[in-house]
């Protein structure tokens, strides 16, 4: 899952993207309000985390013009704000959720995937693809009864991949959700972790069907053969 983050203070932003890095997001960060919604508009995020004070626009601006250009992104915005005008103004702008500045780290990924769960059933998720099973609250992911260990990029691409279960995912789609924007479009990366990706879902386990299957010319899918 790939994720914005708009903050001006420079400490702030790379603190969030260090934390949510280890939690298996792909993050960008951008510390100005004219040049974030212009990457917001432009790229193809999971969730944005928008600060409500930031140069160039602030965050009500961003979040209004995002929503204009029928964007349904989910946007938690950050304030150090805590009175309820500037949560009634940043609700009503388009954002999602809300939170005060200083928060607890835990509190924050918890928003955040609750957000990413949206639309979803109500309760814990777990995505199931035969007997693949993957928890996104706790990164646990099994096949059968063992438990796969993996690093923090193979869970994110493996999580994009269940996500759309049966579906063929191109290049371009799982770059765009796993990788941040400083990736090289033209490498062999996306192949290269789909290698990695086998290896611990399919070839460890060779009584039990492949689970992932390459679409020649399209891309991969997972599951629904």
């Amino acid at each position: 899952m790939r994720i914005l983050i708009i903050e001006d203070e420079v400490k702030v932003a790379n603190s969030l993207k260090t934390i949510l890095e280890a939690e298996s997001y792909a993050v960008d960060t951008c510390n100005d309000g004219s040049d974030g919604l212009e990457m917001a508009l432009m790229e193809d995020y999971d969730l944005i985390v928008l600060d409500l004070g930031l140069p160039g626009l602030n965050g009500v601006e961003v979040s209004r013009k995002i929503r204009a250009h029928k964007k349904t992104v989910p946007i938690i915005m950050l304030t150090a704000r805590d009175a309820i005008e500037s949560k009634i103004v940043g609700l009503d702008s388009g954002a999602d959720d809300y939170i005060v500045k200083p928060f607890e780290t835990e509190e924050l990924l918890a928003r955040i995937r609750a957000l990413l769960r949206r639309g979803q059933s109500s309760g814990e998720v777990t995505y199931l693809v035969d007997d693949l099973a993957l928890n996104p609250s706790s990164h646990i992911v099994k096949r059968g009864d063992k438990e796969l260990v993996l690093s923090a990029k193979e869970y994110a691409l493996l999580e994009f991949l269940m996500r759309h279960h049966g579906q063929i995912m191109t290049k371009q789609q799982i770059i765009d959700h796993v990788w941040d924007i400083d990736i090289d479009p033209f490498s062999n990366v996306v192949d290269v972790y789909i290698g990695y990706l086998r290896a611990k879902v399919d070839k460890v386990f060779p009584r039990q069907s492949a689970l992932i299957t390459t679409v020649k010319g399209l891309g991969y899918r997972i599951g629904d053969k």
